[in-house]
């Protein structure tokens, strides 16, 4: 157990935890946690993986106050992007097989995480006129959304609907989430996991060595479009400066009340 993942074996499969509260926002340390845990697993006896997130919140993306107290650092604004890519590379490289718990919101490198999982359980909430909401909302904070990134949805939602969705930076509902194919499965908020689990059991029936084989043949394109070429951070941090970008993000600060 590391101070921000935490970890449970469920027989076979071991369950990492993001355990930062409140929202398990994404800086270098809980990135850099995720990884050592991932490569604990696969050192260990784990079978397979399934990431989880605290009740009510899967993960909120990255710790964008973190960023902003960078200034104009622009080295560690992008060893703080490259530690979250890397957790991302990590989860998807992973040499078996991963399920995500959405155990609740999972807006922007939330969403990033959950589709680098090879199967997708997201939660219900518990009042069904607040559902959580997963998806890329990084333009309405005045982000661009990486190219990389934006592949990731589009291999599973298909290339128009992607398009529809990060253009706007819309999230969408847990339902209409299952709907569109952005995750597979939905169960209720304390059964994520278990799901999840579940599903990985049954894969775990399958002959191993062809499952594995298969399954590195099929994720060879999500592995590839998280190559540093595909995400081009230099010019991401470079747009990070620009006016109507540092307008959007300070006026998130504001909602968020730490503006």
């Amino acid at each position: 157990m590391t101070s921000h993942v935490q970890t449970f074996d469920h027989g076979r499969v071991r369950e990492l935890r993001l355990a930062r509260p409140p929202v398990n926002a994404l800086d270098p340390a809980l990135c850099r946690a995720l990884i050592a845990a991932l490569d604990a697993a696969v050192a260990g006896d784990a079978d397979a993986v399934v990431l989880s997130g605290t009740p009510g919140v899967f993960s909120a993306g990255l710790d964008v106050p973190h960023l902003l107290s960078l200034g104009e650092d622009r080295h560690a604004l992008r060893a703080a992007w490259g530690a979250f890519f890397g957790a991302a590379r990590a989860l998807a490289g992973l040499r078996v097989p991963v399920a995500a718990a959405i155990t609740g919101h999972a807006p922007a490198g939330g969403c990033v995480l959950s589709l680098c999982c090879d199967y997708r359980v997201m939660a219900r909430s518990p009042d069904p006129a607040r559902p959580y909401a997963i998806g890329m909302n990084e333009t309405q904070v005045g982000l661009a959304v990486p190219d990389g990134a934006q592949q990731l949805m589009r291999r599973v939602i298909g290339r128009h609907r992607a398009e529809r969705l990060l253009v706007a930076g819309r999230m969408v509902a847990a339902e209409e989430a299952l709907r569109i194919g952005l995750v597979d499965e939905l169960a209720d908020g304390d059964a994520a996991v278990a799901r999840a689990v579940a599903w990985l059991d049954d894969l775990l029936r399958l002959p191993r060595a062809p499952m594995l084989q298969t399954r590195a043949l099929a994720r060879a394109d999500l592995i590839q479009a998280l190559d540093p070429e595909h995400l081009h951070l230099d010019r991401f941090v470079e747009g990070w400066y620009e006016p109507d970008t540092q307008a959007g993000l300070h006026a998130l600060l504001a909602r968020l009340g730490k503006g």
